[in-house]
């Protein structure tokens, strides 16, 4: 239970550069077969974020682990520094995968009329070093994929 000031969220600066940071170590990772995030040049938005956001890009990151729904759970299973909720947009990192917990009551077919794909994680990053951020999902891939 807290009792003392709370503060909502981080600094969207640091947080949009750690996001930066591990959008494009997950580019280029073999377990990953698709990354979204409005920082990347090859971004079907990205032009238009550039347009608007001047730079700061946000801290949500999704991407598509290779091998699908069970691989996605056991890269859940497999962070130690991120959490694992659903909520977004804390000081702290934060993962779900969203085919095997808020939208596992759906069938596959709502699942992927909903954008939602077996493969898919999402990511809040927090505003901890991107570095321990980018190894902690290493080895939690590493583990998923293999």
């Amino acid at each position: 239970y807290q009792t003392g000031i709370t503060l909502s969220g981080g600094d969207p600066f640091f947080q949009a550069k750690g996001a930066l940071e591990i959008a494009k170590f997950l580019q280029n990772h073999e377990a990953v077969s698709w990354v979204n995030y409005p920082g990347l040049e090859d971004n079907e938005n990205h032009e238009m974020a550039e347009k608007y956001l001047n730079g700061n890009y946000g801290g949500i990151v999704g991407f598509g682990i290779k091998g699908g729904l069970e691989e996605g759970k056991k890269f859940i299973e497999s962070v130690e520094l991120l959490s694992h909720v659903a909520n977004i947009g804390d000081a702290k990192s934060l993962v779900i995968h969203p085919a095997s917990t808020t939208h596992s009551n759906m069938s596959e077919k709502e699942q992927l009329e909903g954008g939602i794909t077996p493969d898919f994680i999402r990511m809040s990053v927090g505003i901890e070093d991107a570095e321990d951020l980018i190894a902690d999902i290493d080895q939690a891939l590493k583990k998923a994929v293999s």
